[in-house]
């Protein structure tokens, strides 16, 4: 399904996440008069993207016909929100959540439908490279054709039939960016313990995880394993460092209970 074939779009919450969806719908081909941007507060981001592309810009989607509604506020005030927008859900609205931990079936009470997609998308969305979990057990084939095709333009989806996997997703992906971020600190202030200038051991840090990166997705066909075989060499450097990183207590044990934490707070954001 082509972007061009989906709307009324109406997005509420344009911050951060939801502008960065609105980016990737409009440079995918959604047509800018069918996309409605909702948020009581928007940040400058918000207002120079509504200008730049003609978008309409509104405090409330209250009176806006909505084909699609996306629910892109925080956990913490979804159902404040959902309880002042439930008169624009109708029988021709799908509804597409990333609110982290918030239940198809709290949604589907909340806004009174069962048309629901629940997904977890993750910050390089901002730049068309994102990944996206979604769930949707009480949707035709045509929605989530038309979700399916909201989320791609932000990058890849994977869909599932089991809700729990979204709180895993959230733990992994959605919060993941944030891991890798965190490295690339430990590795900078690990290189200004050898002696290198703050500026000189972020840019060592920055440009060795970007470019590690970089070299994982031109391999496709090659697992992060063997590319970690090919750069360790038989009791060199390298194979010193992984020998700390992968002791019993190294970066796999560390990795699986900060997962875990993750995928907790999903939970008890789901539960509150």
């Amino acid at each position: 399904m082509n972007l061009s074939d989906i709307g009324p779009v109406v997005l509420v919450g344009a911050g951060k996440m939801g502008v960065a969806l609105a980016r990737g719908w409009i440079n995918g081909g959604l047509p800018p008069d069918r996309l409605v941007m909702c948020d009581p507060q928007p940040n400058e981001a918000a207002l120079a993207f509504a200008a730049d592309h003609g978008l309409r810009l509104l405090a409330s989607p209250l009176g806006v016909f909505t084909h699609v509604l996306v629910l892109a506020v925080k956990p913490q005030v979804i159902y404040d929100v959902m309880a002042q927008i439930r008169p624009v859900v109708g029988g021709q609205t799908l509804v597409i959540s990333i609110a982290a931990g918030i239940a198809l079936d709290a949604i589907a009470d909340a806004l009174g439908t069962q048309r629901v997609v629940r997904t977890m998308p993750n910050t390089p969305a901002q730049i068309g490279r994102g990944i996206s979990g979604a769930v949707g057990l009480s949707i035709s084939e045509e929605d989530e054709q038309v979700a399916d095709a909201l989320l791609r333009a932000a990058g890849q989806v994977l869909w599932f039939r089991n809700e729990a996997s979204i709180d895993a997703v959230t733990a992994v992906s959605g919060s993941g960016p944030a891991y890798v971020f965190h490295m690339v600190e430990a590795l900078a202030a690990a290189a200004e313990r050898q002696g290198f200038g703050p500026e000189e051991a972020m840019q060592l840090a920055r440009a060795t995880v970007t470019g590690a990166a970089a070299l994982l997705d031109a391999e496709p066909g090659t697992t992060a394993t063997q590319l970690r075989i090919n750069v360790t060499s038989p009791k060199g450097t390298t194979a010193a460092a992984l020998e700390v990183l992968m002791a019993s207590d190294g970066l796999t044990q560390l990795m699986d209970r900060a997962v875990m934490a993750a995928r907790r707070r999903s939970e008890e954001l789901g539960r509150a």
